[in-house]
């Protein structure tokens, strides 16, 4: 949406923090000190350092993240309209939802979902600066359910990684230090149906390093893995698989043993050469490289393209792949996954029971 002004017009996929602005954004965020009728002391101050500590834990990084490139871009926004962002006011926000879903020159107009997200992020960095945003007023609910009714789409599913996808895949990698990671990375997330984030998050051992996120027990029929996931702390069962060559318990206790890792994070950096693995913990990208990195090696859906076939996969292809491919009852794979509801895990059985019920023949047709 161009202005009539002759300012130029803002990118919906320009994201750029500004060094000022992220400043600004961290003070709020940590903006937590003793009431102005309060005297400080030695316990109350340390109380103040922890409660911004864990108030910088209040929301994931890539959450905090997000958000904060949701109000660079809203800012950016309202200075290039002449307008102040704060304090909220539900009429320019209305247009702001508006103009994003609104294609600007070769910006195309953002995915229903998106600007959700973007509203989400606004909502929360108004409350962290002392505002309330009303998001029931009505020149932003009759603008979002006019933006859904006209561009919502069904969802995009990543393709889920079956069981003869993922043996190809980790076929495609070499014995070295590196291949012995990222075969036990594939493999275990695959078999623990895990998140991304929750793979690299692992330590060996329980509080080995302040930003864990979960450890291992290696038992004799499998590993178990404590997980501090979206939804809460929860345990996952990794049983021990029929081949050594797939077993994703076997591909942990061999990264293990040969990267000579007994304390601090599961899955770490390797030297260039890759002989040594090192001590700094991988990101959660490199799972998603890895993934598409194999998925071409290996050759899937080679008929396509490969921008589309690069496009069709990702770190949830991993999740979506265990509960396609498991041939259990559903309630298992519900727990497994740490889901709330069946009805989630149906999501990512793609394919699975289609027509297995034939409703039309049961109706007498």
């Amino acid at each position: 949406m161009g202005s009539k002004t002759g300012k130029p017009t803002l990118s919906h996929s320009d994201s750029s923090v500004g060094a000022a602005d992220t400043e600004t954004d961290q003070e709020n965020i940590l903006a937590i000190a003793l009431p102005s009728h309060i005297a400080g002391s030695g316990s109350l101050d340390r109380l103040v350092d922890t409660a911004r500590h864990y108030a910088q834990h209040a929301a994931s990084e890539n959450t905090l993240k997000a958000y904060a490139k949701d109000w660079e871009h809203f800012t950016r926004w309202c200075r290039m309209k002449g307008t102040e962002p704060q304090p909220p006011s539900p009429e320019m926000i209305g247009l702001y939802l508006a103009d994003l879903a609104t294609p600007a020159g070769n910006a195309p107009a953002l995915a229903v979902s998106t600007i959700e997200r973007r509203l989400s992020g606004l909502n929360w960095s108004f409350t962290q600066r002392g505002f309330a945003l009303d998001r029931k007023n009505r020149h932003i609910t009759a603008v979002l359910a006019g933006i859904k009714r006209k561009h919502a789409r069904p969802p995009v599913q990543k393709e889920a990684v079956l069981r003869d996808d993922i043996l190809a895949m980790v076929d495609t990698l070499p014995y070295d230090l590196r291949g012995l990671r990222d075969r036990a990375i594939l493999l275990l997330g695959y078999a623990g149906g895990l998140r991304r984030s929750e793979i690299v998050s692992l330590d060996v051992h329980k509080d080995d390093t302040p930003d864990s996120g979960g450890w291992i027990e290696i038992l004799t029929k499998g590993a178990l893995l404590t997980l501090n996931a979206k939804t809460g702390w929860r345990e996952v069962e990794i049983g021990r698989g029929a081949s050594v060559q797939s077993c994703p318990v076997h591909a942990l206790e061999q990264w293990l043993h040969f990267a000579k890792i007994d304390f601090g994070p599961v899955f770490t950096r390797t030297s260039r050469d890759a002989t040594q693995a090192l001590q700094a913990r991988l990101s959660d990208k490199h799972v998603a490289r890895l993934i598409k990195r194999t998925v071409l090696d290996a050759g899937l859906r080679s008929e396509l393209p490969e921008k589309e076939r690069l496009a069709l996969f990702s770190g949830h292809s991993l999740r979506a792949g265990l509960a396609s491919s498991a041939e259990v009852d559903e309630r298992y794979v519900q727990k497994h996954l740490g889901h709330a509801s069946a009805e989630m895990t149906r999501r990512y059985q793609r394919r699975r029971d289609r027509f297995r019920v034939n409703l039309t023949k049961a109706a007498g047709l």
